[in-house]
């Protein structure tokens, strides 16, 4: 019998057997669970450590861990987790906040440049026969423009400095940081949203940030601006921006995340300027090895007594 069990609650990957190597150093047996949240705890209520990517860990499925002492996100989010009845039950909570960085910055900066530059609707136009620019007048140049970044972590400062290389303007609201010489101009959201052609969103989800962008603060943004969201879907109202998208209030948007998931097709007909990925910013095989690797190490040092490199509660 092995000394620890380590159970994943929701196996998204297509191997677990870098987490699996890893925990056999210590003893640790790995159990890949499936189902809903009944079921999984069918097979959790005794494990030592949780691996979680999207499953839901209330407080009503936290007390019922018997003796789990870790439970590692594979991701950044903790918006499934509830922190404060974890750390009631003992338990720590881990997350990995480094692990695609480059990945969702580069998605951020890639959704940006289409559809500034209208790349969608222009290869459309080329596969069907139109030539020339007559449909996507007009098109800005970037270093005419001032990008507005909400939030102002890991991900936003790798997209603020190809951005800047570019030659746009950055901006930045942050509650969490203060002014700084080394920075860009750190704005008040409202002023951020009326000055920024460019907003892309780089929060987590909470209560304050829930519906952040809504009818009331697409209001206040600049008249054809375009709106990015590779963070988490519900800090976009969508109704509210498909009816700015259909009045012409905004030029365009792209997301990479929805309110619900996976997104209602049904949505998006219609919706004029709109780009739309499949919640894949955060992937890169690199990007998911070394989440896998980092979630396990967690559960690892917290099993064998060494502080965690990403402790939340």
């Amino acid at each position: 019998m092995s000394t620890y069990k380590v159970v994943v609650s929701d196996q998204v990957f297509p191997s677990v057997d870098l987490e699996r190597g890893l925990l056999a150093e210590i003893d640790a047996e790995l159990i890949v669970a499936s189902g809903d949240q009944e079921e999984v705890l069918g097979v959790a209520a005794d494990a030592d450590g949780i691996l979680n990517t999207y499953l839901p860990w209330d407080a009503s499925a936290i007390d019922r861990l018997e003796q789990c002492k870790v439970i590692a996100r594979y991701g950044i989010g903790l918006d499934n987790v509830d922190l404060e009845a974890a750390s009631n039950a003992g338990i720590i909570v881990t997350n990995v906040p480094d692990y695609s960085v480059q990945e969702v910055a580069t998605h951020a900066l890639a959704l940006m440049l289409a559809a500034l530059r209208k790349v969608v609707d222009a290869d459309q136009s080329a596969r069907t026969g139109v030539w020339g620019i007559q449909n996507f007048r007009p098109i800005r140049r970037l270093s005419t423009l001032t990008v507005g970044l909400v939030g102002y972590g890991r991900i936003a400062r790798n997209l603020a400095a190809p951005v800047e290389a570019l030659g746009a303007t950055v901006v930045t609201h942050d509650p969490y940081l203060s002014e700084d010489p080394g920075l860009p101009p750190l704005l008040e959201l409202d002023e951020l949203l009326a000055t920024s052609d460019v907003v892309s969103l780089h929060v987590p989800l909470t209560e304050e940030t829930r519906g952040m962008i809504n009818e009331t603060s697409i209001g206040r943004m600049k008249p054809g601006a375009i709106l990015i969201n590779t963070s988490r879907g519900p800090l976009v109202e969508f109704a509210a921006l498909s009816s700015a998208l259909s009045e012409g209030k905004l030029s365009a948007a792209a997301l990479d995340v929805f309110e619900v998931e996976p997104v209602d097709t049904a949505l998006l007909e219609g919706v004029p300027n709109l780009i739309a990925t499949p919640h894949m910013a955060y992937y890169s095989e690199e990007a998911l090895q070394e989440s896998q690797r980092k979630a396990a190490t967690q559960v690892i040092k917290v099993l064998t007594g060494e502080a965690p490199d990403y402790q939340v509660n």
